[in-house]
């Protein structure tokens, strides 16, 4: 069983910037060691046979090779929609 200590709760809380009653950090101790004991128990599951698996849903990607279409309006009428432009491009601030 693994063991979670108010202290160790108290380090985190501190390095989350996080400030924790007594009350809520004696709370937080038993819910930690409540899923690191549910994590021991994952942990010893027999996984003997059981193929790896990143997904189980059966759907796959779909790829396709970009295409260049024309488009059907000028250039000039889609910059004309901008509010600031510069030799044929959509100019905005600077973004830091």
């Amino acid at each position: 069983m693994p063991k979670i200590t108010p202290e160790e709760i108290g380090k985190a809380a501190k390095l989350a910037r996080i400030e924790l009653s007594q009350q809520e950090s004696d709370q937080m101790t038993n819910d930690v060691a409540s899923i690191l004991d549910f994590v021991e128990i994952i942990k010893n599951a027999d996984t003997a046979g059981v193929e790896p698996t990143s997904q189980v849903t059966g759907l796959k990607d779909v790829w396709r090779e970009d295409e260049i279409k024309k488009s059907k309006v000028a250039p000039k009428d889609l910059l004309a929609g901008a509010p600031y432009t510069h030799d044929g491009y959509v100019k905005v601030k600077k973004v830091m």
